[in-house]
């Protein structure tokens, strides 16, 4: 829908006092003959804020009439905290947190419990594989859809839904160019570009190099990343956007510090246990094309199509788990993991009434076909074709036993197998926001998931392609959400789901896993004050997970698992708690954003043979308490204008590491203890900055108490944060 002056709009315009001259004026300076309301991001018009839309419900229903949280992290907040990786973004994310950061490659995030980082992390809507570490200087925003999401993106875990949002085309000229620069040789220059063709065709161009070395010695990272995309204004009711972006990230593999027993390994921060030659790279493309056809101002149908190209691979010594007086067998390691997504969307959103009954329909198909390769390569003497697996011995305690200087790997590798899996996934589903009047509304909503995974070992070593069992998993998924509003600034809301997830990769003898049946309960309220300058949102949720999947710790032949494609399950969990949002923004220039989470998710039925898991014990990695609270001012007025201050403070509570303990009848109190207690933390960031004409200057200074803890994956990655650092962006805008 076009940016219009309309009688309609000048008589309401001159209720608030805005006289159809000065509107005019308005129109000129802000809109173009070409703009939507898409593109605009926040309005404030006579104090009341605006919010946009959420693109992560797909079906454009509201935020205040959803039956679940959302939460919108703009452009805005992601270049006033100066934010580098994802994980920066997600510290005003409510519930959300970094869980473990494996080898240096990727940084997992979880929600409510569950890892989002395999099915649940999606770029524009489609699924993203997320072994990579995402670039930051392209987002226009990051979404988050908390709760049940399997009704529109079908196969998905129940924390939530992440969805970051590029930038794209707006039929306007201008853009930015960005310096930053910091701590530990850190560097990154960074571009955002964007203009016209023609009155019809627009186009955007982000790009951005980074170069830095790390707090951690002989770590490096050198990454560089282009996103060029183009939108088309076939019509005034027809829009397609194309976009593309390529990643090449070169990184230097970083297991952290190990553990030694139920405690983390007390080595230095700064000390880097891995062997100088390791090396690691990761390729990522993609290519999309989105299409948007208004047939009036009721009915819509929008086309999407997504191609994904990944491709990961790493080399250097492995795991770190040393003996008791921090002798470790540095083993040789080497991965390799690649995918290709193909992906479609077809929906259809519509209003329409049945007597005075009001609804909003969503409807849609989608479709995806993915292939995915795992490689497994043995280290071998040149002389005599046998296998070696440890490179040297050092003793973590003792540096100049790892700080001698190597050239590169001893010995050759070749691969040994290649785990190739197929996966076909097909859904359709529909949903109705039924509005019976102004105070009731409720949700209904059906899908049906259908998912066909095709894996085959090729075994390299024995020349044998072994094709395991084809796997077909179907259900349907239904969600019913119920919505009281007694005014308009406040809503109600309670919720029933109940979703179907087939597990990716295979066991341990190479079987497809079988799905996890996750039922969902969900209430909370939301409101609106003064305007809408200040929303808060309490959810409670109550989830029910029949079959939790995690990478086995393992393979056949008893060896340690190093593997992500091999997998278990664990038994049944249930995963409770209470979470609190609240954005405030008392006048223009002074933002305010907290939240606070409560979870509890625990293993509530499991076998009680040898090896399982014990009921009632609490799930690894998942904090009982996370909150956060930031807030950036700007000075309006007086010898201090344009001078802006901002803090960020993060919490994350205490945890367990490592694995959870299992039954077994070898181990004292028939107990398996392998839980590694990590306490919690508070990280503040706090930033000053200028602006004169185009030119800004934001300094930031992080982590400002040099705090010390730990993202832990298992007990053999366990990677300490940042030590306090500085960090400066210049920018020039255009």
């Amino acid at each position: 829908m076009k940016i219009r002056i309309t009688t309609l709009t000048a008589i309401l315009f001159s209720t608030i006092g805005l006289s159809q001259d000065k509107f005019n004026n308005i129109n000129d300076d802000f809109f173009t003959e070409n703009d939507t309301v898409k593109k605009l991001n926040e309005v404030v018009l006579n104090g009341k804020k605006i919010a946009p839309k959420s693109s992560v419900n797909r079906a454009g229903i509201k935020i205040m009439d959803m039956p679940q949280a959302v939460q919108v992290i703009d452009n805005e907040v992601i270049q006033q905290q100066q934010s580098v990786r994802l994980s920066d973004v997600i510290k005003n994310a409510n519930g959300v947190y970094v869980g473990s950061a494996r080898g240096g490659s990727q940084e997992s995030f979880w929600s409510r419990g569950y890892d989002m980082s395999s099915n649940n992390m999606f770029k524009n809507g489609f699924r993203f594989s997320s072994g990579s570490i995402p670039e930051v200087a392209s987002l226009d925003k990051v979404e988050f859809l908390k709760g049940s999401a399997a009704l529109l993106y079908g196969n998905v875990a129940p924390g939530g839904i992440l969805n970051m949002v590029t930038k794209t085309p707006n039929f306007n000229k201008g853009g930015e160019i960005t310096m930053q620069a910091g701590s530990y040789s850190f560097y990154k220059p960074s571009a955002d570009v964007y203009g016209t063709f023609n009155k019809n065709i627009a186009w955007r161009f982000n790009g951005s190099y980074e170069n830095s070395e790390s707090f951690r010695d002989y770590v490096t990272r050198e990454r560089y990343y282009v996103n060029p995309s183009l939108l088309f204004k076939v019509t005034n009711k027809t829009e397609i956007t194309v976009q593309a972006d390529y990643l090449n990230d070169d990184w230097t593999p970083d297991f952290g510090t190990g553990s030694i027993g139920k405690e983390v390994a007390d080595v230095p921060r700064n000390a880097y246990l891995g062997a100088k030659w390791s090396n690691g790279n990761t390729k990522q493309a993609t290519a999309s094309i989105l299409l948007n056809h208004e047939f009036n101002s009721n009915w819509k149908l929008n086309f999407n199509s997504s191609f994904q190209d990944y491709d990961r691979e790493y080399i250097g010594t492995e795991r770190i788990q040393p003996a008791d007086n921090g002798d470790w067998n540095r083993p040789y390691g080497r991965n390799k993991a690649t995918e290709k997504i193909l992906a479609n969307q077809l929906s259809l959103q519509g209003n329409f009434k049945t007597g005075k009954i009001k609804h909003q329909l969503f409807t849609g198909i989608d479709t995806e076909i993915s292939n995915a390769e795992t490689y497994r390569f043995r280290f071998f003497d040149p002389t005599t074709g046998t296998t070696v697996t440890t490179y040297d011995t050092v003793n973590i305690f003792d540096p100049s036993s790892y700080a001698a200087s190597v050239e590169g790997p001893v010995l050759p590798s070749e691969i040994t197998t290649i785990t190739k899996t197929e996966t076909n996934r097909f859904g359709v589903y529909a949903q109705d926001l039924i509005s019976f009047g102004e105070k009731f509304k409720a949700l209904l909503g059906l899908r049906y998931s259908y998912q066909e995974t095709k894996p085959e070992t090729h075994n390299y070593t024995a020349n044998t392609v072994t094709e395991e069992t084809i796997r077909n998993d179907r259900a349907f998924s239904p969600k019913v959400g119920l919505i009281y509003q007694p005014t308009k600034t406040i809503t109600l809301f309670s919720s029933y789901s109940n979703s179907f997830t087939p597990n990716t990769g295979v066991d341990i003898y190479n079987k497809a896993i079988k799905p996890s049946i996750i039922d969902q309960f969900e209430a909370g309220i939301k409101n609106e004050f003064y305007n809408g300058r200040l929303s808060t949102n309490v959810t409670l949720y109550h989830i029910v997970n029949s079959n939790l999947a995690q990478t086995a710790e393992f393979d056949a032949d008893g060896n340690l698992n190093t593997n992500t494609n091999i997998k278990a399950l664990s038994g049944e969990t249930t995963s409770k708690g209470v979470e609190l949002d609240v954005n405030y923004k008392p006048i223009d220039d002074l933002s305010i954003m907290a939240g606070y989470s409560y979870n509890d998710m625990r293993y509530t039925k499991t076998t009680g043979a040898t090896g399982s898991f014990i009921e009632g014990d609490r799930l690894v990695r998942t904090p009982q308490h996370t909150a956060n609270l930031s807030f950036f001012y700007t000075v309006p007025t007086g010898i201090f204008k344009n001078v802006s201050v901002g803090a960020l403070g993060n919490y994350i509570g205490d945890r367990l590491g490592g694995w959870n303990n299992q039954i077994n009848p070898a181990y004292p109190n028939g107990i398996r203890d392998r839980e590694i207690p990590i306490d919690g933390y508070v990280t503040v960031d706090f930033s000053m900055g200028y602006k004169w004409k185009n030119f800004s200057l934001l300094c930031k200074l992080s982590n400002i108490t040099n705090e010390l803890n730990y993202t832990v994956h298992e007990n053999y990655s366990i990677n300490p944060i940042a030590p306090r650092q500085v960090l400066t962006s210049l920018k020039y805008k255009f």
